[in-house]
């Protein structure tokens, strides 16, 4: 079979472009949606062939379909046949909208009563993440964000992360409570030994200061680990 190797050759109710213009974006596969994005292919393959290998060439990644847009980074996407910079730059530039859109959703619902809504609001800025991130949320009397900050990348290590940082910002932002997230890139969400060391320093050194930490959520992959939902931060100790 002859490849295409334009739109033009293919007819025009199977286009991307105009099959979104007649039918809705919503008729559209992930390669038909990422190809109108692209807009064009590259040499001897058309935007739905480029946007096909994309999303499911075997030998880039193991993660296959649109979640493979969150795992690449510029000079990672250049590596890729036919992917120069612009297409690089258009790749992250999506993964991040659509990271800053489900944030977006949730965020007039973010409430310290419902760790797994704090949970569903970071999930997809964070479960991609291949090192872990601590997180800070600051927020006011009536648990609405009033700002936030990462404050370490790497390993969880209690010993290496000082709560002053923390408390610092916290200050900062008038905060009356914090909350704490970091991700596992595992995907597993069980909480370390060093997540339980550096919870208990954080935990105690906010009774000291009057500023409690309301709770600690550990992101794993669709899952999360909230140390409040299950009764951990009444049973922390300073160390």
């Amino acid at each position: 079979m002859e490849q295409k190797h334009t739109i033009n050759t293919i007819p025009e109710s199977e286009r991307p472009y105009e099959k979104c213009i007649a039918c809705g974006p919503d008729h559209l596969t992930d390669t038909e949606l990422l190809a109108v994005m692209l807009r064009t292919g590259s040499v001897g393959e058309n935007a739905l062939a480029l946007a096909q290998r994309i999303l499911y060439d075997p030998d880039m990644s193991s993660v296959k379909g649109v979640a493979r847009l969150t795992q690449g980074y510029v000079r990672e996407w250049m590596h890729l046949r036919g992917i120069g910079q612009v297409k690089a730059v258009q790749l992250v530039c999506l993964a991040e909208l659509a990271k800053r859109i489900s944030r977006t959703s949730y965020t007039d619902r973010l409430t310290l009563s419902s760790p797994s809504c704090v949970a569903e609001t970071y999930m997809e800025g964070m479960r991609h993440l291949r090192q872990e991130i601590i997180k800070v949320v600051f927020l006011d009397s009536k648990t609405k964000k009033m700002g936030e900050c990462d404050i370490s990348k790497g390993t969880v290590n209690a010993s290496l992360i000082s709560p002053r940082e923390i408390f610092i910002q916290a200050v900062h932002y008038d905060a009356v409570f914090i909350l704490v997230l970091h991700n596992h890139p595992s995907g597993d969400p069980t909480p370390s030994q060093a997540d339980i060391d550096l919870t208990n320093r954080i935990a105690y050194a906010g009774q000291m200061l009057g500023i409690p930490l309301a709770d600690h959520i550990v992101i794993g992959d669709r899952c999360y680990f909230s140390f409040e939902e299950h009764g951990l931060l009444s049973e922390l100790k300073p160390v």
